[in-house]
């Protein structure tokens, strides 16, 4: 069994902030908790801050990892769990960003009475096409090709990926960041991960949800776009979509201002007894 400590060496859990609420904040594919750099000092005077790595990536412990529980999103949210269950966490904004705004729902689902909220950036239940009634964004095969990539080269989907991902074609410091993220993540995590990710569809997932969630939409996202954002806001009980005149899917990194803007509003408007619902 999984001591305190070990939970929080292997997911290499950082908090910071001076705030009492809590705010776990959960990165998305190929991430790590530095990607919260940017959004942490809007935050952290109101808030007590939660960081921590998935297994698998940034400075979690890899010798934790587990390629039959962390072949599906379920895996990652029970990183979530263990995290809150460990620090006895209550009252908990849970952050997600991309596939982490699926994984907290998940996770959220597991253990409502810690959870007070979601805020999901740059959300999507699925990034396949599904048609006619739901387009992710990507074809089965335009996916499958892009998992290939990272069997043959893994340099060159990392530099084909990262632009993708934050909406510049060309090269600036949070393009480059992402590309050496994508490269410094073990390539054998990287891809189970990204299965995980791109190949699931946790739709039937969204009218379950019991919590207050905003989704923050970017208005011009090669990943997510506005047909998923008003698909989430139409099939997600109790959300709210917000979209934010920006390119890319990495919100908190480029507007991470507005962002914060947006949840603190979000955050305030939630009347105490409707922190579950």
């Amino acid at each position: 069994m999984l001591t305190n400590e070990d939970v929080l060496t292997r997911n290499n859990v950082k908090i910071v902030g001076t705030g009492e609420q809590v705010m776990l904040m959960a990165h998305g594919f190929g991430c790590n908790q530095q990607m919260w750099r940017f959004l942490i000092p809007e935050l952290y005077q109101q808030y007590k801050i939660v960081l921590f790595d998935y297994v698998g990536s940034g400075e979690s412990n890899l010798a934790a990892y587990s390629k039959q529980k962390y072949a599906n999103l379920e895996g990652y949210a029970q990183d979530i769990v263990d995290i809150c269950n460990t620090l006895d966490l209550r009252n908990v904004i849970l952050v997600g960003h991309s596939v982490s705004s699926i994984i907290s729902l998940i996770a959220a689902q597991q253990i409502p009475d810690r959870i007070s909220s979601l805020v999901m950036v740059c959300p999507s239940p699925c990034f396949l096409n599904l048609p006619p009634e739901y387009y992710g964004g990507f074809n089965q095969q335009d996916l499958s090709e892009l998992i290939d990539l990272m069997d043959k080269n893994y340099i060159g989907w990392a530099q084909y990926l990262a632009p993708l991902v934050t909406g510049n074609i060309e090269k600036n410091s949070i393009t480059d960041e992402l590309t050496d993220s994508f490269c410094s993540t073990n390539p054998v995590t990287a891809k189970s991960f990204a299965k995980a990710t791109f190949f699931s569809d946790y739709r039937a997932l969204l009218p379950k949800n019991t919590h207050p969630v905003l989704l923050l939409q970017s208005e011009n996202d090669a990943l997510a776009s506005l047909f998923i954002g008003q698909y989430m806001k139409t099939h997600t009980p109790h959300s709210s979509l917000h979209v934010i005149q920006a390119k890319g899917h990495c919100l908190h990194m480029t507007h991470p201002h507005e962002v914060a803007k947006r949840i603190q509003t979000f955050i305030d408007a939630i009347p105490l007894s409707d922190a579950t619902v």
